[in-house]
């Protein structure tokens, strides 16, 4: 485990580090490391800066964001294949064209009467090893494109199944038609797919409504910090 940074006023930062930042709803993953390349350029007069990040978050999603600095980017490839642990909420009953709540309503239709237990059966195929469609509109990279590129240009996206592990599916509440639940993920599975796939069982449609990622691997959301802090820190 990578050690994380104790303070964004410190030389670590642009020699080397590992930053856990916590990434606001509408910002996109690659907008949250752009803001931190700009801040830390301008503060310490730097020509160029390495930053990445792993792991990406939709704009929709909040959450946990592993970012690495300086000589640090070169550790990135430590981080990747971690698990990764969510909280999130699906809504029966409305399917979308990106499975979130940030796409075009497909259809809409009645949800059936269904009790918490229903739903932990429902649940139950979905872990384990599984295959998993992604989403259409996803940087799943084909030819070199990610495929919401495709999608959204209304080209025809071929989607193909993938590898995921899922460790668990806890259900935290069901007040109708909104299902609220914790996932603890191997890498590469798409919460979305999941809420998705779970609207074609239950036979009314779904969409993901809403995302946060507390975890990846052992780093916790509990030590990130706020974008607010980061910014106002690095622009002092």
């Amino acid at each position: 485990m990578l050690p994380i940074l104790r303070s964004l006023d410190s030389g670590e930062l642009v020699l080397g580090a590992l930053l856990l930042v916590d990434k606001p709803q509408t910002w996109t993953s690659f907008d949250a490391v752009n803001k931190i390349k700009n801040l830390v350029r301008r503060k310490y007069d730097l020509k160029k800066f390495k930053i990445g990040h792993s792991g990406t978050l939709d704009p929709m999603a909040t959450g946990l964001l592993l970012i690495c600095t300086g000589s640090w980017t070169k550790k990135l490839h430590e981080l990747q294949g971690l698990d990764k642990k969510y909280t999130g909420e699906i809504t029966l009953g409305v399917e979308t064209d990106t499975y979130d709540a940030e796409g075009k309503t497909v259809f809409t239709k009645e949800v059936p009467a269904l009790t918490t237990e229903d739903l932990k059966n429902l649940f139950q195929p979905f872990i384990g090893e599984i295959q998993q469609l992604p989403p259409a509109y996803s940087a799943i990279k084909k030819d070199g494109k990610p495929l919401y590129e495709s999608a959204r240009a209304g080209k025809e996206v071929k989607l193909e199944p993938r590898n995921v592990v899922v460790y668990a599916i806890n259900i935290i509440d069901y007040t109708h038609p909104k299902i609220t639940l914790e996932v603890h993920s191997g890498s590469g599975f798409y919460v979305r797919s999941l809420a998705h796939d779970i609207g074609v069982v239950v036979g009314c449609g779904a969409h993901l409504s809403a995302l946060r990622r507390n975890a990846i691997g052992d780093y916790s959301i509990d030590h990130a910090r706020s974008m607010e802090e980061v910014t106002k820190t690095l622009a002092g």
